[in-house]
């Protein structure tokens, strides 16, 4: 299961939407591992000039390997995230995740990230099996 959702927000789901605010929330709890990795290079990303920041420590585990992979991998939480936090949020193997300033999506920066040969060149022996 991706996320464990309290009674009361599953009640509000049923009868209608819920806000962004009780989306994050839910998120935040179900998912602490990810929330970590993706406020990290956020936080690191506001703390300079860079178009982006990003994650390049592998996960702990298969248990938080699995939350980065549920947390970018589902529409609706990447981007739920990405309204939250105001940033584009890109992701390659099964750990590095980045952050762009909204500004830096379609640049030189933003392209070599998420093209074929980005990914490409990200690769090596230890990732085989993320």
């Amino acid at each position: 299961m991706s996320l464990d959702v309290p009674p009361a927000l599953l009640e509000r789901a049923e009868r209608g939407e819920v806000t962004d605010a009780e989306f994050v929330d839910c998120v935040r709890a179900s998912l602490p591992y990810a929330w970590k990795v993706i406020s990290g290079v956020v936080d690191e990303l506001r703390g300079s000039t860079a178009e982006f920041a990003d994650n390049t420590i592998p996960p702990p585990s298969e248990a938080e390997r699995g939350q980065l992979l549920r947390a970018l991998a589902s529409d609706a939480i990447r981007g739920g995230l990405e309204r939250h936090f105001g940033v584009k949020l890109a992701f390659q193997n099964c750990h590095r995740v980045a952050a762009f300033r909204p500004s830096a999506v379609g640049g030189e920066a933003y392209q070599e990230f998420v093209s074929p040969r980005g990914q490409l060149l990200n690769q090596s022996p230890a990732l085989r099996d993320c």
